[in-house]
């Protein structure tokens, strides 16, 4: 009894520290996650011969130049559209009012473009008024820029210390049990490492495509309205629909026929990313079932916010592959019919998508071939021309 209650509280006292330092624990979680989405690519280096060393720091210096390049080339008209899109407000709120539907009717009633434009033009008084907001706000962007540079100094010594990291962790599984702890360490790893690369990836395509079509199509503030569009897409199943949503409604306030060209784009590059982009990118990155994501992203977001729905799936992933490898096999082990039948598909499924994996470089090859080939065949020109 004596033991049970010192078991109890030892929990209990776990739990508060936990919750006393939890912001620190989540920026170690992020890093952990961010070290090992980034360990495929740092072990391509090392297998090009780079040192270990070498090649995290050359990695986190191509991250930090293309940061500070970012900044340098979308930081002005970023905050010049910014700037413009609060000085174009009270104008939208105007337009509005001469429409003839509810929603000019409404706006008319209630007098809200001067609302508006009395609140814009008293803005900077009301900001100038309170020197406390202004330290409450330098405050929290203090407090971001101190996070921001815990997670990459931490993510940079993650990134070094992985492989004794791993070790440690396999020297918590007993002896008999080490080999299998290892190979569920491996699959967890491997699970994270192509959630995040996929992940940045999509992102990535999301925010450049978002840019090019709104700034073809004319949208006012594109520079901003696609950077937020890729962000969004970090976000699991729900990502894109708060992506779009900025962007359409400023195309439908500019002319309806624009928000409807708006619309029809990001409704056509969802199709393109769910069918297309994210089964070649992301194939059986992370292996949950549609259901599993959405919950998993519900629970993470509610829990942790913005955050947690970025690392929901990743822990989720993870979990799995522990259930899988450290109680479903012990089920098997049992003579449990329907766990066996079900993991042997998993594992065929598996071993199928590594089969692709390994022949689509080589299928690429013999396309090429075949083109250099059909390029060499191919009679020069004037070559059937009759002589003299």
């Amino acid at each position: 009894m004596a033991r049970a209650t010192l078991v109890v509280l030892i929990l209990v006292s776990i739990y508060h520290a936990a919750a006393d330092v939890s912001g620190t624990l989540l920026l170690v979680v992020i890093a952990i996650v961010i070290a090992i989405g980034l360990n495929p690519a740092v072990r391509w280096l090392v297998r090009k011969g780079l040192r270990r060393g070498f090649a995290v720091g050359a990695i986190f210096l191509a991250a930090g130049l293309l940061v500070v390049l970012f900044v340098l080339l979308i930081g002005p008209p970023l905050f010049t559209q910014i700037t413009g899109l609060a000085d174009d407000i009270p104008r939208y709120a105007s337009d509005l009012a001469t429409r003839n539907d509810w929603i000019g009717r409404y706006i008319r009633e209630h007098d809200v473009a001067t609302s508006v434009k009395e609140y814009i033009a008293d803005l900077p008084s009301k900001v100038a008024a309170s020197f406390g907001t202004i330290l409450g706000v330098a405050g929290r962007i203090g407090s971001g820029v101190f996070q921001f540079a815990t997670v990459a100094i931490l993510s940079i010594y993650f990134s070094l210390s992985l492989p004794s990291l791993r070790k440690t962790a396999a020297m918590l599984f007993t002896p008999d049990r080490r080999e299998h702890g290892e190979r569920v360490l491996d699959r967890a790893i491997e699970k994270i490492g192509g959630y995040v690369g996929g992940n940045l990836a999509t992102s990535g395509v999301c925010a450049v495509l978002a840019m090019i079509a709104l700034l073809i199509a004319g949208v006012p503030f594109a520079v901003p309205l696609a950077l937020w569009a890729g962000i969004a897409d970090l976000i699991p199943q729900f990502g894109s629909y708060l992506g779009a949503a900025p962007a359409v409604v400023i195309a439908f306030l500019k002319s309806p026929a624009l928000g409807l060209i708006v619309l029809a784009y990001f409704i056509a590059y969802q199709q393109f990313e769910n069918y297309w982009l994210v089964p070649r990118v992301m194939k059986d990155a992370v292996d949950l079932s549609p259901a599993a994501v959405i919950i998993s992203t519900l629970i993470g977001g509610g829990l942790l916010g913005f955050a947690g729905a970025l690392l929901a799936l990743p822990i989720a992933a993870t979990l799995k592959v522990v259930i899988q490898d450290m109680w479903l096999q012990e089920r098997i082990a049992s003579g449990d019919p329907l766990v066996q039948q079900n993991l042997e598909e998993e594992s065929r499924k598996a071993a199928e998508v590594e089969a692709e994996k390994l022949a689509r470089p080589q299928s690429r090859w013999r396309k090429w071939r075949r083109l250099r080939k059909r390029d060499d065949d191919r009679p020069a020109p004037g070559s059937d021309d009759p002589e003299g």
